[in-house]
């Protein structure tokens, strides 16, 4: 089928584009190209003849209506976002443009579009979204996609409107919608602002490895080439209508992360100390949730899938693609807030 991805040059999105061409589909890359989008992410497809790229951004209505009727797409999967919650903290006018008015803008062209085409019933409108749209969990329980949304930061407000959007458009105008929310992912392409690439090339630099507040804050930990593969099932599969939480079947503290990553350094490039003596705690995030973990039963139970890669694993393969792939990150350092503590203000 041919598939419209929102944000296809940004660090998931581009894992769905690579994946899906690799299975035969045609893919039209949608991508403002802000900070994030790295054209080097979709490189190994570009030349592909299932593969065209539009740079649109998703808050132009006009523009997302020709890049529709251009190409005619069978299905839509919305990744583009702002998703650095340290950068809507700072920021969150941007954060409220693209996740809120752009997904509206996204929904209406698909709409419209979808009513040109005597609503097809193949078509759909797939929303990719996060687990912190419900809060914080204590020490026990895990989310559901029953759970109620309880977001605590700019960045998990602005996608738990997008997502209500969403099933709004659903319910309202029949659209057919299907929504997902992921744990954190991690793996290549992984922009060096989020925590995993921050720990790796941190702890190469021989600088300061920042831990926030004591590094007892716990996630689950998805490998992001296991998400693209279970983003490209639900959009296929899924019930329409339905949402489908993701997870990686993997928490573990922040502080245990980092000092795995360390110990995987420790054996990949030696020297005369180890790297978990860089380890440093710093201030802790404003409003930093406390624990996030997925209860993947509904994907598993209705779609068979279940995560490939431990979170040991997927950690090995990652610090190797860093280490094998420093002109790739090198060329990001001296864009905006990359190596810069953000989301200081309260």
């Amino acid at each position: 089928m041919k598939i419209l991805v929102t944000g296809g040059a940004g660090f998931i999105g581009s894992a769905v584009v690579r994946l899906a061409i690799s299975r035969g589909h045609s893919v039209v890359n949608v991508d403002a190209m802000t900070y994030a989008g790295c054209a080097e992410n979709v490189a190994s497809v570009a030349d592909s003849p299932l593969y065209a790229f539009e740079q649109t951004d998703i808050r132009d209505r006009a523009a997302l209506d020709a890049v529709f009727a251009k190409h005619e797409p069978d299905s839509v999967m919305h990744l583009a976002a702002e998703s650095h919650v340290d950068r809507s903290i700072d920021g969150p006018g941007d954060f409220i443009e693209t996740n809120i008015t752009g997904t509206y803008n996204m929904l209406e062209v698909a709409r419209a579009y979808w009513e040109s085409i005597d609503k097809a019933e193949t078509f759909r409108f797939h929303h990719i979204s996060t687990d912190e749209v419900f809060g914080s969990l204590g020490d026990t329980g895990m989310f559901t996609e029953d759970t109620p949304y309880d977001p605590r930061s700019p960045y998990s407000a602005s996608k738990a409107s997008s997502d209500h959007l969403v099933r709004a458009w659903h319910e309202t105008y029949d659209l057919p919608v299907v929504l997902t929310n992921c744990s954190n992912n991690y793996g290549p392409y992984h922009f060096p602002e989020k925590l995993v690439p921050v720990v790796i090339l941190n702890a190469l630099a021989g600088k300061d490895i920042p831990v926030y507040g004591e590094g007892l804050n716990v996630r689950d930990w998805l490998y992001v080439e296991d998400h693209a593969d279970a983003l490209l099932l639900v959009m296929q599969k899924g019930v329409s209508g339905r949402s489908y939480n993701i997870g990686g079947e993997n928490e573990a503290r922040n502080i245990d992360l980092v000092k795995t990553i360390c110990a995987i350094l420790d054996e990949k490039r030696p020297k005369n100390a180890k790297y978990e003596e860089q380890i440093t705690f710093v201030a802790d995030r404003a409003g930093h949730d406390l624990r996030y973990a997925i209860d993947p039963t509904r994907i598993r139970d209705e779609l068979g899938w279940r995560p490939s890669v431990t979170v040991e694993e997927g950690l090995e393969r990652t610090v190797q693609w860093y280490l094998d792939n420093e002109d790739w990150w090198r060329a990001l350092q001296n864009r905006d807030g990359v190596g810069m503590r953000l989301g200081v203000k309260t």
